[in-house]
């Protein structure tokens, strides 16, 4: 094979792979100047037509189809990275306040023009949020629906045990002292009577 073929052939995969590797859409235009310059070596054309051809070639596609293959590929890919970022927690740096059209968020490290899902609800600098939509350049956030850390937990006070139907409770028991005898144990009814006196033995 002519040195001269294998010489565009190599350039045109290096072109390629520097390409793939950094993706930059600069090479890949070097890249179709090399393989216009393997069809021009293909038919013989002398080496000067054929880098004539190759530099031709390869900066009218940079300098002329770069630039706008640069906007679109761009443009998805900073589509596609906004809208990763719905559903991720932010922290409000700036008071949101959509009256004013006010508002401030981090996420990442990168700040954004934030705004609240609900125009009647303000959201203090420091609050934490989580992203719901994307609108143009800003970011619609809303609270999260969590108890915040330190808040007071209000404790209910134990109620009272209530007796079952079935149980009595028990009534009071009373003590009476017999002269001469040991103490007896009585229980009080609903009415008081008057403890009784055992007779003793005379």
């Amino acid at each position: 094979m002519d040195m001269v073929l294998i010489f565009w052939m190599v350039i045109l995969i290096l072109c390629i792979v520097i390409e793939v590797l950094t993706l930059g859409l600069t090479t890949i235009w070097f890249a179709a100047g090399a393989l216009v310059a393997i069809f021009a070596a293909l038919l013989y054309a002398p080496i000067f037509v054929q880098v004539i051809l190759f530099l031709l070639v390869s900066l009218t596609l940079l300098f002329f189809t770069r630039p706008i293959a640069v906007k679109y590929f761009n443009r998805d890919r900073v589509k596609t990275n906004v809208e990763s970022m719905v559903g991720r927690q932010a922290i409000v740096t700036g008071e949101i306040d959509n009256v004013q059209a006010t508002g401030q968020v981090t996420v990442s490290g990168q700040e954004w023009s934030a705004r609240s899902w609900d125009d009647k609800v303000r959201i203090p600098a420091g609050a934490v949020v989580v992203v719901v939509a994307i609108s143009g350049v800003k970011l619609i956030v809303r609270t999260e629906q969590r108890m915040e850390a330190g808040a007071p937990v209000k404790e209910e006070a134990p109620q009272p045990m209530a007796a079952s139907p079935g149980e009595e409770q028990e009534a009071p028991k009373e003590e009476t002292r017999i002269p001469g005898g040991e103490p007896q144990v009585s229980e009080a009814g609903p009415e008081e009577k008057e403890p009784e006196v055992a007779k003793t033995e005379e």
